[in-house]
């Protein structure tokens, strides 16, 4: 089973969003209607998948529910995997003999 973290903005639209996560990671979305979450966008693969969505939800009543209820304050939400492992950090190069570390 996947796990997701969850992140909200009120700074970006959700088109905003789609087209900057986009773009940043080379994905493309693909726009999916929901009777549950309404409109949503996802990417990714079966296994790895990142979803946007507006944080207001259609609800039962007439009134919109919140996709993320312990953060009102976001416009739109963004779901993106939390990695399976722990990577080790690495420096990015090693040092040449007789240089300072």
């Amino acid at each position: 089973m996947t796990d997701y973290h969850t992140y909200g903005t009120s700074t970006h639209t959700v088109s905003e969003l789609v087209r900057l996560v986009g773009d940043r990671l080379g994905l493309v979305f693909t726009e999916r209607d929901s009777d549950y979450r309404g409109v949503y966008h996802l990417a990714g693969t079966r296994d790895e998948r990142i979803e946007i969505q507006p944080n207001p939800i259609p609800g039962d009543d007439e009134e919109d529910d919140l996709y993320a209820p312990d953060t009102p304050r976001f416009q739109c939400c963004c779901s993106p995997p939390r990695p399976r492992t722990a990577q080790p950090c690495r420096p990015a190069w090693k040092p040449s003999k007789g240089s300072p570390a």
